[in-house]
């Protein structure tokens, strides 16, 4: 907001997320501080309150309620804040055609999907996702220390690995969807 007029003035172009959050620069982040921030933030810009405001002000609050849903979304989800994190630093994110995880994960991934593929196989859902939630709460904690030894060559390993079981767990979702 202008500090003279008080009118909404526009988001700046590449704003840091940690920043409008107002959270520290690190993969360990509150949840409930995160909340409270996007809450307060949306009630300040939220496009419902700039209806009587000029076009320009509108236009302005749905940039930054869409920017603070953004940073939220980013900054809440471990992987999505990793990725994030390494952006800042200027690491590129592992690609999945460059990834050289070892052979064990990737035959432990092939398993887990031949399991999902199996026609019908509702006993298994559960058994599945309970084991994609272990490794990425298991990967959670390994890319907490590789930031916290400020070992992004690590971190951006771990976050590759995070990536797989992320597509695993949106094939387990559309699954358990009854088409």
């Amino acid at each position: 907001f202008c500090p003279g007029c008080r009118a909404l003035q526009p988001p700046a172009p590449r704003p840091d997320l940690f920043r409008l959050m107002d959270c520290d620069r690190s993969f360990r982040i509150d949840p409930g501080q995160l909340q409270r921030r996007f809450r307060s933030l949306q009630r300040a810009v939220h496009p419902d309150r700039f209806g009587q405001r000029p076009p320009k002000e509108q236009y302005y609050s749905e940039q930054h309620s869409s920017l603070i849903n953004k940073a939220y979304q980013t900054l809440l989800n471990p992987l999505s804040r990793g990725l994030y994190l390494l952006e800042l630093s200027g690491v590129e994110p592992a690609q999945e055609t460059d990834c050289d995880a070892d052979s064990a994960f990737l035959m432990e991934i092939m398993e887990i999907n031949e399991k999902l593929a199996e026609p019908k196989n509702k006993d298994n859902l559960g058994e599945i996702e309970t084991l994609i939630k272990v490794k990425q709460e298991e990967l959670t904690r390994e890319v907490t220390a590789a930031f916290e030894r400020d070992d992004l060559q690590e971190a951006k390993k771990l976050l590759a690995k995070m990536k797989y079981f992320a597509n695993l767990e949106d094939k387990l979702k559309a699954k358990k969807i009854p088409s």
